[in-house]
């Protein structure tokens, strides 16, 4: 009897999940499997707080208009604690729900799931929020980079930036696995062939250590110009504390996954980080949305505006628009197909301003690249990397919403696309 009961226990619970995921008639649903529970917790929930947001002023505003018809998106969320299996479960699930699109932002669940994501039959779109230049190579015809550039085109900035300060010697202590590795691996390369030397090379788990004295111990006693350091934003502000702490005075280089405003904000203030690199606090890159969306997310979720939440609230209202233009609710390759034709959309509409999408599915934003001064933010410049010819460079100075400085530049680091 207990048997029994077991599996008819375990068969309603199912049946709970499906009805949970499965969306009505007129709804379109689209999907997050991300790291909610564990280290990476804070950085998953921005990127679906940036979703959430713009799902719910899409519905609010009335949804999206197919053919005639109006639609508004159902968005599921799943746990999958960067598990690639628990993301392929996941993806399972709301791929037997028929979800148009599924977002993830972790590389490694990026790649277990785009092994699924093409199946005929059951097509979703993968928004893929990752800065390595890996997303790209899978050869996923139905993958969405969401995020900015590849990280090689901040890599080529903060070393120019660096050499120009004067910085030769560079310490290494960075987080380890696979997209700490790859940093390491780009910065160091890029930085030895523009002229520098890594003095030495001290990975440290950015996600399970708090005592990074060792590391840094052997990096100092290298007496570097500068530490190439990062990981997530929180941990990264404690290494910095704890490197002036040890009498540290030179500069930091920042890679992209750590935020200088958001450790500015639990270090109380920029002192500690003078003289370090990394990538623009999004409200420094003024658009015209910029100051109500920053208004209206902190009101809502509580928390700080990143990158994350910007990026992520721009591609879904590039999804959205890219659906209306399909004008199909649910045919996959007709929805991936129609993205150029949604885009541009600018800093009138979404803070991030996205300009187009490349033929491997990148869609185009700019890398914007701040510096701290004095114990403040300095102004930043934005980093137009595709550009090809005068004509599009002209177009985009014109269409653009933004006030802050824009460069462009010829990438020298492969991969950046």
């Amino acid at each position: 009897m207990k048997y029994w009961k077991s599996i008819v226990l375990t068969l309603v619970s199912c049946l709970v999940m499906t009805w949970a995921v499965a969306a009505s008639a007129d709804d379109i649903l689209i999907g997050f499997s991300g790291p909610l529970s564990g280290p990476a917790a804070e950085y998953g929930q921005d990127c679906f707080f940036g979703i959430e947001m713009a799902v719910n002023e899409i519905n609010a505003a009335g949804g999206i208009n197919v053919k005639g018809k109006n639609y508004k998106f159902k968005l599921e969320k799943l746990d999958d604690r960067n598990d690639p299996t628990t993301a392929v479960n996941n993806a399972r699930r709301l791929q037997s729900a028929k979800a148009v699109a599924i977002y993830n932002a972790v590389f490694t669940t990026i790649a277990a799931m785009s092994k699924i994501n093409e199946e005929k039959g059951n097509e979703f779109l993968l928004m893929a929020y990752t800065s390595t230049p890996k997303v790209v190579q899978l050869g996923n015809k139905l993958l969405i980079g969401t995020t900015a550039p590849a990280f090689t085109v901040y890599i080529q900035q903060f070393v120019e930036i660096a050499l120009k300060k004067g910085w030769k010697n560079v310490a290494m202590v960075t987080t380890t696995g696979a997209y700490g590795e790859e940093w390491r691996k780009a910065f160091g390369d890029y930085w030895v062939k523009s002229g520098g030397t890594i003095t030495i090379d001290k990975p440290a788990n950015y996600y399970t250590e708090t005592d990074f004295s060792a590391p840094l111990t052997a990096a100092l006693a290298t007496k570097p110009d500068a530490l190439l350091i990062g990981g997530p934003s929180a941990t990264t502000a404690l290494v910095i504390e704890q490197a002036r702490g040890m009498g540290f005075k030179g500069g930091f280089i920042c890679i992209d996954q750590s935020k200088l405003d958001y450790m500015g904000n639990l270090l109380r203030g920029y002192k500690l980080m003078n003289n370090s690199i990394g990538v623009a606090a999004p409200p420094s890159v003024p658009v015209p949305v910029s100051e109500a969306f920053d208004k209206k997310y902190k009101a809502t979720y509580k928390r700080l505006v990143t990158s994350e939440c910007y990026r992520n609230y721009g591609a879904t209202h590039a999804l959205a628009k890219a659906i209306e233009v399909a004008g199909t609710p649910s045919d996959v390759r007709a929805i991936r197909a129609a993205f150029p034709k949604a885009l541009p959309i600018l800093g009138d509409k979404i803070p991030t301003e996205i300009f187009g999408i490349n033929p491997n599915g990148r869609l185009l934003i700019n890398g914007s690249v701040q510096t701290i001064e004095d114990g403040k933010l300095t102004p930043p410049n934005q980093y137009f990397w595709w550009i090809k010819s005068d004509k599009e460079w002209e177009n985009i100075k014109k269409i653009s919403k933004s006030k802050a400085s824009m460069v462009r530049f010829q990438p020298k680091i492969d991969n950046v696309e």
